[in-house]
């Protein structure tokens, strides 16, 4: 047939009769936008339509008027015309040039009432069984509606490109997105999916809060896999990009509020604005609590306050990222630290873990220091901490340093433990006379034991004779000037000079 004119939905084509014939635009390539009248087209005459036209197809069908024919088309597999002349037992009798017989179930009608209607009319079918010696012929419509209706299919998918917008009516809902039929005009019949994660651009938890079954959507078409006949489709990407204002919006070290959506085992997410969320790491909850899991603090549906620690924005191949922190809101107690506990202060925490090569001791809530292995005890060497400590122990130590910055303590338990020394200062008063054994002479000064493990220098008196004999020295530094003592020993403590080097 000649093409003579062409309209929204079909294409109209002389075929040599009276009457007109049309085809349905998705019959061609491209939705027939490269068709012009004047162009020629091989078509079959498949029946007429409510409005008098011929309806046409471009597959090829057979006209076959004698037994010989009739054998080439289902030696090719063609399709024939037939009319469909009277209902007989289990289907229809139909006049192929012969007469043939069409059981119901391959008749493409769905009901008894279709069945009827088709008595009168001229159909397209395939024989499916040929026997010239008892004439026994057997067609089928339905499989040739199917192939038909697969060819113009896949030409209406032909004609979708990606990025175009189309409507659709919501066909089904299932928990990972919901199936629509962008119907309309030539597209009618093909379904695509429309994802969960492309329905909003906030975190939709069903499809069915966002859309129901018949309603009618605008999508845009994301992707067409032709291979596997996929149709990819978004919701989301017709409404505007929230994190296009993100840049203008927040910024670095910004204070801001918003909603926990839901709880990990890494962290909580926060809505800042629809369409914006940020994450507060656990590490990030707390100063002082050793927070476990992030939902020993926060729920779902909670309303924080936090500080913007860090914003990445979405690019192609990844989602925008904007991390939060919690403890940022509140004061840091590690700045109060060198104030609270200075280097050489006692201490008295609780032990929290042991590890091998020290203990941790918890002396503020949140303020943990380190006690290492060479720290614990100073009479002996241990192999591993938990020879002399245990979780859950309350010890005393003295701050050896500190640096907030990095947030370390440095603890040692075995300074704390007072010495020989010190019980001997504790124990005697300035003034006070003392005798010890005389263990040492070196020209006008003299090391005196005054108990185990405690020695004092002192000068010898300028009077006293280098040759006097023991007894006599022994005699010469049976006094000695204890606040002179004191002053040298309480140095010696404090690390200004060594017991041996010690002055009067």
């Amino acid at each position: 047939g000649t093409v003579v004119s062409i309209a929204p939905e079909q294409v109209f084509l002389d075929i040599g009769y009276k009457i007109e014939g049309v085809l349905p635009r998705s019959a061609f390539p491209n939705n027939a936008e490269a068709v012009k009248p004047g162009d020629t087209v091989s078509v079959s005459i498949t029946g007429r339509n409510q409005e008098g036209y011929y309806e046409l197809s471009r597959f090829r069908v057979a006209l076959p008027r004698d037994w010989s024919a009739l054998e080439a088309a289902f030696a090719q597999k063609l399709a024939v015309a037939g009319t469909v002349t009277a209902a007989v037992k289990g289907g229809l009798s139909v006049d192929v040039g012969v007469r043939a017989f069409m059981p119901a179930s391959r008749s493409g009608a769905r009901d008894a009432a279709e069945v009827e209607a088709l008595i009168g009319q001229q159909i397209t079918c395939r024989i499916t069984k040929l026997d010239v010696a008892d004439e026994n012929v057997v067609v089928d419509r339905r499989v040739v509606l199917e192939e038909q209706a697969r060819s113009e299919l896949e030409a209406r998918r032909s004609a979708l490109e990606e990025g175009a917008t189309v409507t659709g009516t919501v066909r089904s809902l299932m928990p990972y997105g919901a199936f629509v039929d962008i119907g309309g005009g030539e597209f009618r019949g093909l379904e695509g999916l429309l994802h969960v994660s492309d329905m909003a651009h906030t975190r939709v938890a069903k499809p069915e809060d966002v859309v129901s079954v018949g309603q009618q959507i605008q999508v845009r078409i994301l992707k067409i896999d032709a291979a596997n006949g996929k149709i990819s489709l978004g919701l989301k990407q017709l409404q505007p990009e929230p994190w296009q204002a993100v840049p203008e919006r927040y910024s670095q070290g910004q204070r801001v509020s918003g909603a926990v959506t839901r709880v990990t085992d890494f962290g909580a997410f926060v809505e800042l604005e629809p369409g914006v969320e940020g994450m507060i790491h656990i590490s990030e909850m707390s100063w002082a609590k050793k927070v476990r899991h992030p939902s020993d603090l926060l729920k779902p549906g909670d309303r924080v306050d936090a500080v913007i620690l860090s914003i990445k924005l979405p690019t192609q191949s990844e989602a925008g990222r904007i991390a939060l922190g919690l403890k940022q809101t509140l004061a840091d107690p590690w700045l109060e630290v060198p104030r609270q506990f200075p280097v050489g202060s006692q201490v008295q925490g609780t032990v929290t873990k042991i590890m091998n090569f020290g203990a941790f001791v918890e002396v503020a809530e949140g303020i943990e220091g380190m006690v290492h292995v060479s720290e614990i005890v100073a009479d002996r060497r241990i192999n591993h901490p938990r020879d002399v400590l245990r979780p859950g122990q309350v010890v005393k130590a003295i701050v050896l340093a500190v640096d907030s910055e990095k947030r370390q303590m440095k603890l040692s338990i075995k300074q704390a433990v007072p010495t020989s020394i010190d019980e001997y200062i504790a124990e005697h008063q300035p003034g006070d006379q003392v005798s010890g054994r005389v263990v040492e002479i070196a020209g006008d000064s003299a090391v005196i034991e005054l108990g185990e493990g405690i020695r004092a220098a002192c000068r010898v008196p300028a009077t006293a004779s280098a040759a006097q004999s023991a007894p006599a020295a022994s005699s010469a530094f049976a006094k000695v000037d204890l606040s002179s003592l004191t002053s040298m020993l309480q140095a010696r403590w404090k690390g200004a000079a060594s017991a041996d080097s010690g002055q009067p």
